[in-house]
């Protein structure tokens, strides 16, 4: 509970990076101390005063110039380089609720994008993007969106492949049971702790360090596969192969191949439990292509030694074998064929379903995957019914702005994008997650009004026609649950909010009001009334699993409740295995489909019906490595989530020259005679950024990696192909759908150039507040 000591207060709050309490001092949020649970916090609950009081804050509502002088789609070439123009919060709500009644009563509601994707706060209450869409849902309905940058290939393949998607990158074996029962752990894309560090919706505590630290103890042994040897832990001593990046699929085929040329896969399993297996054989051994995809076949693409691929197949299958792959991997061009092909290994291998064996993807991909978890029930805001049915997979934002009406395959269906006359965004930062960014700076210029409730001035932002001060967590009340996690707990508000700002739901209640929908979007409670509200509906659901939740005011005093761990360890598709006829999965089939007849009905050449290895256009075998030889990887950072907290003092302190730093080999920088420090520049076809070198042993030759969500800073705003001054990988990845399938984000299918940069480089302004008037 909140508490007075000496001059300061206390109060129990939730974050993205783990629970804790802030620490007030005369109105001021000055430090946090982590959750007494939290085995291992994350460093970085301590830059959240940072942002919280950063000058980067947005202290009232404003308008673009062009906007305001000459109306909806005034000057809209200009955004992201014109003032802005302070108004007041009655005037700024006028504005917007004029501008929806326009758009709607001229073009109809699926002419509204209703954007608000990213990752937001904790808070389920003021959870932006569902406050976004439950008030346009009840304006009538809006064009939103589909999957998530994470994991886009995955949802879309997984349900064709196991029937589910939750249950495979949310529910899969847990650690317990992988320090019990597990031998050997193959981790293709590694197991990085820095993305412990966050959780989507929130985490209270932080686990994946003490369980590794487990399963080194019981003599687990850990393979990274990944281009970065850092992307697993030293004292896991793992043994480490650097396969070229995208080649994962090669590779895994290699390994496969071994198991059938050696006589070492589960037929019977692959009998009693899978579907197409022949099929998939038939490409796999050449017998329908001429191409045997052998150990030496898949060393000449991965660029790695054939002897290595026989000698980790035989290790599989010999010992009891838990397969990963993190999300990254199928977050490049075909990127639905990586985890395919992980679970066809993990099937021919014939442990899924066993203890320790098996596969789970996203393993180490963020924080409580894999945790052992109790029936824990999360609250959720309603969000009620979209009128329109009118949506887009999320990656694919610019082709929807630039290529209104044209038609695009998805997931087996023919679809048309719609004509945007208005995006609404609140919470999250499409100039951090969406890929190439002077492409999506010429769709952006298309919408005739753009709405942004943002706290800070992020190039969202300044992008922006009409921007509103929203709080932070810290500055309103709220609940928090994680997805993945064992607790709910209580957000206490810390401070008064920052200058003018407002949280969402009193600006959407304002909206309402002025639409005549006030009663329908409020259901008659304020922030307090839903807090309670939603606690109450969870704590009835919990009560269904046999838990005893305290009362609301209990649970606020004490600031959190917690689920009991379960007993025995969770094992993926257990159930399944001992019956697949009684428990069969949710594909046609009932079981795995190794051959997907659904998937080869659709007809795509870039997404067949089998695991398949598909060459990307931009890798380090492509005939475009001559010109741009470096293959860029953009991580998650270890110092911030995403671009959030990039204002902050642990990822202002990483930074070299006041930029994002990019990790190059030894090899690599000394060719282009660059030294550790150097700022640099990247390039290729589509940007061009400088960074910081950080010249490191633990990269593979001939790949880069520069973390994502360092703030766009162009050198000449609002222009395409300026220069980012700061270092946003997203001036320089390719924005190309996964495949037909999935239209996912390739991010990771990137070719670059780097070189030393000659002379004084310009100064970082990303944090610098634009003009206004």
């Amino acid at each position: 509970m909140s508490e007075n000591i000496g001059q300061t207060t206390r109060h129990p709050h939730g974050s993205l990076w783990g629970s804790f309490d802030a620490i007030v001092a005369d109105g001021r949020l000055v430090g946090t101390e982590p959750f007494v649970r939290d085995a291992a916090p994350s460093p970085l609950i301590e830059a959240i005063p940072d942002a919280v009081h950063s000058d980067t804050r947005i202290d009232r509502p404003y308008v673009r110039a062009g906007w305001l002088e000459d109306g909806p789609g005034g000057r809209r070439e200009k955004r992201g380089a014109e003032p802005f123009v302070a108004v007041d919060w009655d005037t700024a709500l006028d504005l917007v609720a004029r501008e929806l009644e326009r758009v709607k009563a001229a073009y109809g509601n699926a002419a509204i994008y209703g954007g608000s994707y990213g990752w937001a706060s904790m808070g389920r209450v003021h959870r932006a993007n569902a406050q976004l869409h439950r008030f346009l849902n009840s304006f009538g309905g809006f064009t939103g969106s589909v999957q998530s940058y994470s994991v886009a290939a995955a949802m879309t393949i997984l349900p064709h492949v196991v029937g589910s998607f939750g249950g495979v990158i949310g529910g899969m074996s847990s650690w317990d049971g992988i320090v019990r029962d597990t031998e050997l752990f193959v981790a293709f894309g590694g197991l990085p702790l820095r993305n412990d560090q966050v959780g989507a919706s929130g985490t209270a505590t932080h686990e994946l360090e003490p369980w590794l630290r487990r399963a080194a103890e019981a003599g687990v042994h850990f393979v990274n596969i990944s281009p970065s040897r850092d992307d697993m832990a030293d004292f896991l001593a793992a043994d480490w192969l650097a396969p070229r990046p995208n080649t994962d699929t090669a590779l895994m085929l290699g390994l496969a191949h071994t198991l059938v040329d050696e006589d070492l896969h589960d037929r019977a399993f692959l009998a009693r439990c899978c579907t197409g297996y022949d099929t998939f054989e038939d490409y796999l051994c050449g017998r329908s292509d001429g191409t045997p995809k052998d150990a030496d076949w898949a060393a000449a693409i991965a660029d790695v030694e054939p002897q290595a691929i026989r000698a980790l197949a035989r290790r599989m299958a010999s010992h009891r074998t838990m397969l990963t792959a993190s999300y990254s991997l199928q977050r490049g061009e075909h990127g639905e064929q990586p985890f395919w092909m992980a679970i066809t290994l993990a099937a021919m291998l014939g442990q899924i379903g066993l203890p320790g064996g098996g596969f789970g993807l996203g393993y180490g991909s963020i924080a409580g995957i894999g945790m052992p978890r109790g029936p824990l029930v999360v609250p959720r805001l309603p969000l009620g019914r979209n009128e329109t049915g009118s949506i887009i997979p999320v990656a694919r934002i610019a082709d929807m702005l630039l290529e209104p009406g044209a038609t695009y395959d998805f997931n087996g269906e023919q679809r048309t994008y719609p004509e945007i006359r208005l995006v609404y965004w609140a919470g999250g930062n499409p100039f951090h997650h969406h890929q190439d960014l002077n492409r999506l700076i010429e769709a952006w210029r298309w919408p005739e009004t753009i709405v942004v409730h943002e706290p800070w001035w992020t190039a969202a932002a300044r992008h922006a026609d009409i921007v509103l001060p929203a709080t932070t967590s810290l500055e309103r009340n709220d609940i928090g649950a994680g997805d993945r996690d064992n607790f709910v707990v209580a957000m206490h508000q810390a401070i008064e909010p920052v200058g003018e700002a407002r949280n969402d739901y009193d600006i959407f209640t304002g909206l309402a009001g002025r639409l005549g929908f006030a009663d329908a979007y409020t259901e008659g409670r304020d922030e307090m009334g839903w807090i309670r509200h939603l606690y109450e509906v969870g704590r009835q659901q919990a009560a269904q699993h046999e838990l005893t939740w305290p009362d609301f005011d209990a649970f606020w005093a004490q600031g959190y409740v917690e689920a009991p761990a379960p007993a025995e360890p969770t094992v993926l598709f257990q159930a399944f295995r001992d019956d697949p006829v009684g428990n069969p999965l949710k594909t046609p089939s009932g079981r795995i489909e190794i051959f997907s007849e659904t998937i080869a009905s659709f007809g795509y050449d870039d997404c067949p019906g089998r695991p398949t290895w598909l060459e990307p256009r931009e890798w380090l075998g492509a005939d475009k490595a001559g010109a741009f030889p470096l293959h860029l990887l953009s991580s998650q950072p270890k110092t911030r989530l995403h671009s959030q907290l990039d204002q902050g003092r642990l990822s202002l302190a990483d930074k070299i020259a006041g930029r994002e730093p990019v990790y190059i080999s030894p090899a690599d920088a000394e060719a282009r005679g660059i030294a550790d420090g150097d700022v640099v520049r990247l390039f290729n076809d589509r940007g061009q950024a400088l960074a910081g070198a950080r010249v490191s042993a633990a990269m593979r030759p001939g790949v880069v990696c520069l973390p994502t969500g360092a703030w766009f800073d162009p050198l000449e705003p609002g222009a395409t192909g300026s220069l980012d001054k700061h270092g946003n990988p997203n001036v320089l990845t390719q924005d190309v759908g996964t495949s037909s399938l999935a239209q996912g984000p390739s991010a990771q299918s990137a070719l670059v150039e780097v070189e030393r940069y000659a002379g004084k480089p310009p100064a970082v302004t990303a944090f610098v507040p634009p003009a206004t008037a």
